[in-house]
């Protein structure tokens, strides 16, 4: 789930919370557990909350 406002971060993390389908502060997205996407969470992960199901 994206909690923080993406408006003052870098254009690649911008791109990385669309890669993830995170568009909108407060949307959330199930995605499998993978090495990809959990690199990508961690790039960004003072925007987002992960929790796993």
């Amino acid at each position: 789930m994206q909690y923080r406002s993406s408006i003052r971060v870098c254009e690649a993390q911008k791109k990385i919370l669309r890669a993830l389908g995170l568009r909108k502060l407060g949307k959330s997205k199930m995605l499998p557990i993978c090495p990809s996407v959990l690199g990508m969470v961690h790039k960004v992960k003072h925007l987002v909350r992960m929790e796993l199901c």
